[in-house]
């Protein structure tokens, strides 16, 4: 049965059957409609058993919880580091600030060292840091969900910075953009 096993369990997956009725959505009109909604660029990292850090763009980050902290985001069960990501046990999550479409690109393209050129610093499990962020969120990765084509995961905020003088890079209608006072 799907999502029972005892592996499952231990990753902290849960499982829904998705609904299969209902209208069909054209997925470009759909994600034209998502587009609408503006959201912040976030670059999630983490080390993996090997000791080699991976990361990858994300805009699907969200607030979960104020007490206990938590957070979500979510990963294309299709991504290359995917099954890094579901071994991980800590991750953080970068909020890029303005002028650091280059980190937005870089961590979305496939097939090269996205850490190349980047001056790390290690948090707590490890996890690779990025610099001159407008805020980071070192997690303890705690539950992972399916969504779909997609994996949720949920983190607890073991510890988290801002930089107020770093304005968030904003991601709408399939452009980043800067915050306009």
């Amino acid at each position: 049965m799907l999502g029972t096993s005892d592996e499952d369990l231990f990753l902290g997956l849960t499982f829904a059957r998705a609904e299969t009725a209902g209208p069909h959505i054209d997925p470009r009109a759909f994600r034209d409609a998502l587009g609408q909604f503006p959201t912040g660029v976030t670059v999630v990292t983490a080390r993996g058993k090997d000791g080699r850090p991976f990361g990858v763009t994300v805009n699907s980050f969200s607030s979960l919880s104020l007490d206990p902290p938590l957070v979500l985001w979510s990963l294309a069960n299709h991504s290359g580091t995917y099954s890094s990501f579901m071994e991980a046990g800590h991750f953080a999550i970068h909020v890029l600030a303005e002028g650091q479409e280059h980190l937005c690109r870089q961590f979305a393209r496939s097939g090269i060292d996205r850490f190349g050129d980047v001056k790390l610093e290690e948090g707590l499990g490890g996890v690779p840091l990025l610099p001159d962020v407008a805020a980071l969120f070192e997690c303890r990765s705690l539950y992972r969900h399916w969504g779909g084509d997609h994996v949720i995961f949920v983190g607890r905020v073991d510890r988290c910075r801002k930089w107020p003088d770093r304005k968030p890079l904003v991601f709408h209608q399939g452009q980043m953009k800067k915050i306009e006072d």
